[in-house]
């Protein structure tokens, strides 16, 4: 697979190899992206990103005052281990910062940044049940919906290595006071079909846009196209205010 390219050195050396081709038709003819674009191979011009073209639904989990001056979008995958080093860090082989608690204390809280998250569930099974579970919370529970995302990623281990499926997840479920985890499972049941809906579209979305894996973050005119240091986020977020 192509490896993302980069103006930053972090971005070089953390970006999100691409392991797997998701859905032929929206990944062909991969780009080769930097933190401030993306060159296509076939035409050798930026690929041109703009947040206001990107769709918010009502499915989308949005933290932060919805009239923030600054929206960042967030595709992620709970199996994705650059989306934990982003998001809790924790992660050994990916020393970095973790630029969710900086954004969140810097950007959300003071009304500055609004977050939104969508699904980019592409590294297997776990990261499908791990997504539909969050479309329950979120819409169950929107209240609850940041707790549960960041019970997710701490409990992440080796992609694949056991948490994630839905017995694991249910379980985390029952850790969190006021969630019910068979009011989840039940929804989960009843709309599954909903939410694999949704999260295709949230894929095919970011593919359009140039995010060929998680993380992937748009913000402005700015493509983030992996795990970067929360430097990248603050230029480019200050770069709006």
């Amino acid at each position: 697979m192509p490896e993302q390219s980069s103006s930053s050195d972090t971005m070089q050396k953390y970006s999100v190899p691409l392991a797997i081709v998701v859905a032929g038709a929206l990944i062909a003819g991969a780009v080769y992206y930097s933190s401030t674009g993306s060159a296509g191979p076939s035409t050798g011009q930026p690929l041109s990103v703009d947040v206001k073209d990107i769709s918010i639904e009502a499915y989308n989990p949005v933290i932060g005052d919805k009239n923030a001056p600054v929206t960042l979008v967030y595709w992620f995958d709970y199996q994705c281990p650059f989306c934990k080093a982003v998001d809790t860090g924790g992660v050994p082989q990916i020393p970095i910062e973790p630029s969710m608690p900086v954004l969140i204390k810097e950007y959300v809280d003071t009304g500055k940044l609004k977050i939104v998250f969508k699904d980019y569930a592409f590294l297997g099974p776990d990261s499908t049940t791990g997504a539909l579970y969050k479309n329950a919370v979120w819409e169950l529970y929107p209240e609850k919906f940041y707790e549960f995302h960041e019970a997710m990623f701490h409990a992440q281990d080796e992609e694949h290595g056991g948490f994630g499926n839905e017995e694991s997840i249910l379980t985390l479920i029952r850790g969190i006071s006021g969630l019910d985890a068979d009011r989840l499972k039940q929804q989960v049941a009843e709309k599954e079909d909903t939410y694999l809906a949704n999260m295709a579209a949230d894929q095919a979305e970011g593919a359009s846009f140039g995010v060929q894996g998680t993380p992937g973050f748009i913000t402005g005119k700015t493509l983030i196209p992996g795990a970067d240091e929360p430097r990248t986020f603050r230029d480019a977020i200050d770069a709006q205010l």
